[in-house]
């Protein structure tokens, strides 16, 4: 089928394409893309099959996308976002496909096909992640000045950690009461180890253990949102971020001090 069939069949029906451009966007922004990025990739999406007058409006919540097609007909759809995570993976792919249809739009069901294949893609293997939490946790907690016995200490308690978030995100739990359970319970996970011996220091322990915790690349995407403008995306990111940090402060401190830890 030539570009120019496709082009026609997908402004004669837009509403099939619409939701797959849709889609994604979900894709972008529910795996750690910046507005800019979600907004920018729907709106070329849409001018490479034949719409105009293309207005895409995203927060981190919504997108909302309205198109005039080459009847003069003008059509809205928005999406609601739920919860986001972090997989470049699939940003990568979304974008690799987005660039392909901007050179050579395909179908709508084979959109939609390849859409399918790209949100169905694995994500790392748990025992990696696990690994990846512990090794994490020792090397944070040594740069801060812990020694062996902390380090060992902070991988255990890291590992604690990747369960403890896996478990609460099976829940569908609000992310930031996750984080305050999260950071609650693997404060009682240092305690206990430092009370029988594994770890001297709970300061330093828990330092490697909150590096775990702390929603960095959220706060930098929503950074990077407001230095290009997208200033209401930015601030509920931000906002986001700061309560989070809050909570994971909050969990580790009440069960510390309660229990000496620090003291």
């Amino acid at each position: 089928m030539s570009t120019e069939e496709i082009i026609r069949q997908a402004q004669e029906s837009p509403d099939a394409l619409l939701a797959c451009i849709l889609d994604t966007g979900e894709v972008l922004l529910t795996n750690g893309a910046e507005v800019f990025r979600v907004e920018d990739t729907l709106n070329r999406l849409c001018l490479a099959y034949g719409f105009s007058n293309v207005n895409v409006f995203s927060i981190t919540s919504s997108i909302v996308l309205t198109v005039k097609c080459a009847s003069g007909r003008i059509v809205t759809q928005t999406r609601r976002i739920g919860n986001r995570d972090t997989n470049l993976r699939k940003i990568e792919q979304a974008n690799s496909l987005s660039r392909q249809l901007c050179k050579d739009p395909i179908p709508v069901e084979e959109f939609k096909q390849r859409l399918l294949e790209i949100s169905q893609l694995k994500n790392c293997p748990a025992y990696l992640l696990c690994l990846g939490y512990a090794l994490i946790s020792a090397s944070f907690s040594v740069f801060f000045g812990g020694n062996a016995l902390d380090s060992l200490a902070a991988a255990l308690s890291g590992l604690f950690v990747f369960a403890v978030q896996y478990f609460l995100k099976k829940t569908r739990m609000n992310g930031i009461l996750q984080s305050l359970l999260a950071s609650a319970f693997t404060a009682l996970v240092v305690v206990l180890l430092v009370s029988i011996g594994i770890g001297q220091a709970p300061d330093k322990i828990t330092i490697g253990n909150i590096m775990l915790l702390i929603p960095g690349i959220s706060f930098t995407t929503a950074l990077r949102d407001m230095i290009n403008g997208d200033t209401i995306s930015g601030l509920v990111g931000i906002s986001e971020a700061v309560i989070k940090a809050i909570a994971i402060a909050i969990g580790f401190a009440a069960v510390l001090v309660q229990f000496g830890g620090i003291l």
